[in-house]
């Protein structure tokens, strides 16, 4: 079971969100070099985190509906991170405060165990990511998020699913077309 989901729960349950912000398409969250330390819940559009070199960008995870989207080593860190968060369509996000949330993590070991168990599932994926990358084709790279992310091919333009599965848009049309 995804434990985000009980976690969006509680903390919609218990009206800890802030605010609501809206992004314009393309308008950024935040950009490299920012400290950003809140938490963020999509409740409609998609956003983007990448990484930027001198040549090109590197999507690294995508946002959309019911998600949970943080610059994560800036909330973890309080220090300036090298993520950019873009919204790829016009987007409504709920805001919390990190110590908002870190004072919900400490009420309860219930808490505490669901937050323990969403880092867990982030650290799991993130580690298949990097082997899929490192060892596997395009096709095969391909297949699993299709397999383990089907909305992501609903809600996230092509160019941008390129970029996150490490191949350039025409491979991924022509992986599409097979």
């Amino acid at each position: 079971m995804n434990p985000i989901l009980p976690l969006i729960d509680k903390l919609s349950s218990q009206n800890l969100w802030h605010n609501t912000l809206e992004l314009k398409r393309n308008e950024y969250l935040k950009v490299k070099g920012s400290i950003d330390t809140n938490l963020y819940l999509v409740e409609k559009g998609a956003l983007r985190i990448f990484v930027l070199d001198e040549f090109e960008e590197h999507t690294i995870r995508f946002g959309y509906k019911n998600n949970l989207i943080a610059a994560l080593d800036s909330f973890l860190s309080e220090k300036p991170s090298d993520l950019y968060i873009q919204a790829l369509k016009h987007t409504t996000l709920k805001v919390m405060h990190k110590d908002t949330f870190t004072n919900f993590i400490s009420e309860s070991a219930e808490n505490t165990k669901i937050w323990q168990l969403v880092l867990e599932s982030f650290a799991l994926q993130q580690m298949e990511r990097e082997q899929d990358i490192l060892t596997t084709s395009p096709v095969e790279r391909y297949n699993r998020v299709l397999k383990r992310s089907p909305q992501l091919f609903q809600e996230i333009p092509n160019k941008y699913i390129a970029s996150y599965l490490r191949m350039t848009p025409e491979t991924l049309s022509r992986i599409k077309k097979s």
